[in-house]
């Protein structure tokens, strides 16, 4: 809970007072924020080796995707105002069996897989620019570490200091990317972006899940539902505002990038690639520029994503599926819970262990799984949030095909990360079931609605 919360006597669930900590462009700043580190820094090349130049389609197609999955969030969000965000929302539609347990477990895990992966990018950006291409591997371990250590502490401190360091570093991101974006559309060789060179649009359709894990973090806008002004009417505008511009953007800079350099030079130089871009329009000044973009974008995110760990496992701990120390208040009346430090440590972990690529496929195809659930739930509620089940069911397709394809794509390509998918899912479920067998906890939560 963060200040300006109190607890019900009846009811474990933090009840929200007068003293709101977010406004309506703090919660667009942490959306956009959060999505623009995620992806757009880092997916070039891994998104170009599959659909080539037609990179600009899937972001075109995940935009899409999004804006669906953001209707439905909304809608929630305004009727289920909660810092437990979408982990709310699917206790409340499931009740409090261990398929529920396991599909919150699910969730968090992929909070903690889309900040580790934001977090080796803004180490990639920030050995490039700090130390130059030729430094050590290890150095991109130590910036990604320092940058998670720092903003935790941040976090520890409360909501509205979150918002002010967000709206400061995503206003210059914002400054850069879009004048940036500009000077490549008007600078674009179209025949590099000729649609007679795409791969098969059987190719480009499976790696939408790839490039929608850049939308990610519009998600994180869940997480504001207790500290946001007026979430019912502030959700839903919140939810639009932060899709609309954030997909623009990614659609004009695939345009840019790939409408300035070949595909081999953007694989060539993924992990960087923004900045490569930047070259032969802007020189040395323009590479530098963006590269600071990035480690501002970056920082952007990992500090949304660590907003949203806060009230995920202050929300999973009171439910149980968590033990209690994860809703422990570090400081009193601050936001900060023993939880963020705990996911702090699992985000360094996992940072350390995997390659950027690999979580960023793992976190996105989890992500769309959490997403097709939280809408079979949502049709359940559709009668207390008001929201359209013809909507609601077209987004249930659209993102249960891009797992299949995704899946498919994944398994015949790269069967042992097809594996790790499969793992990562089914330790979620494991992981319930162990922590209720030890705590031997009863759940107390909100019975879903009536079918």
């Amino acid at each position: 809970m963060t200040e300006g919360q109190t607890e019900n006597a009846t009811n474990d669930t933090p009840t929200i007072t007068a003293a709101k900590k977010i406004s309506l462009r703090g919660a667009v700043f942490i959306g956009i924020g959060s999505m623009v580190g995620a992806g757009i820094f880092a997916l070039f090349g891994e998104a170009g080796t599959i659909a080539g130049a037609a990179v600009w389609v899937l972001f075109l197609v995940g935009g899409i995707i999004a804006e669906l999955r953001g209707y439905s969030f909304s809608k929630l969000g305004a009727r289920y105002p909660s810092a437990g965000g979408m982990i709310d929302w699917i206790v409340r539609g499931y009740g409090s069996g261990l398929f529920t347990g396991g599909v919150v477990m699910l969730g968090y895990f992929s909070i903690i897989i889309v900040t580790a992966m934001v977090a080796v990018s803004f180490g990639n950006y920030a050995v490039d620019l700090f130390l130059g291409p030729d430094a050590p591997a290890i150095w991109v371990n130590i910036f990604a570490s320092a940058i998670v250590i720092l903003l935790t502490f941040i976090n520890s401190i409360g909501a509205e200091t979150v918002t002010r360091a967000q709206t400061a570093v995503v206003s210059i991101v914002l400054v850069v990317l879009t004048g940036f974006a500009i000077a490549m559309l008007l600078q674009v060789n179209p025949a590099l972006l000729s649609p007679a060179d795409y791969p098969p649009m059987s190719n480009i359709l499976a790696s939408v899940a790839l490039t929608f894990f850049a939308y990610l973090g519009f998600g994180v806008i869940a997480f504001t539902g207790g500290d946001l002004e007026n979430p019912k009417k502030n959700m839903p505008r919140a939810m639009y505002i932060s899709l609309d511009f954030t997909m623009a953007l990614y659609v004009a800079l695939a345009v840019g990038v790939f409408g300035t350099l070949t595909v081999e030079e953007v694989i060539a130089n993924a992990d960087t690639a923004l900045a490569v871009a930047a070259l032969p329009i802007f020189g040395q000044f323009g590479y530098t520029m963006i590269s600071i973009a990035a480690i501002f974008a970056t920082t952007g995110a990992i500090n949304s994503q660590l907003y949203a760990s806060i009230g995920a496992t202050f929300f999973m701990a009171k439910e149980g599926h968590l033990p209690p120390v994860f809703g422990l208040k570090r400081r009193r009346n601050k936001g900060g819970t023993q939880g963020l430090v705990i996911s702090a440590l699992l985000i360094l972990l996992m940072a350390n262990l995997f390659d950027v690529a690999a979580i960023a496929s793992i976190g996105s195809a989890v992500a769309l799984a959490i997403y097709v659930l939280i809408t079979i739930a949502h049709l359940r509620m559709a009668g207390e949030t008001g929201a359209s089940r013809a909507i609601l069911v077209l987004a249930l397709i659209a993102t249960s095909v891009a797992i299949l394809l995704f899946a498919w794509y994944t398994l015949r390509t790269e069967p042992e990360l097809f594996a790790i998918l499969v793992a990562t899912i089914i330790l979620a479920w494991v992981a319930e079931a162990v922590w209720r067998a030890i705590s031997k906890r009863r759940l107390e939560v909100t019975e879903p609605p009536a079918a």
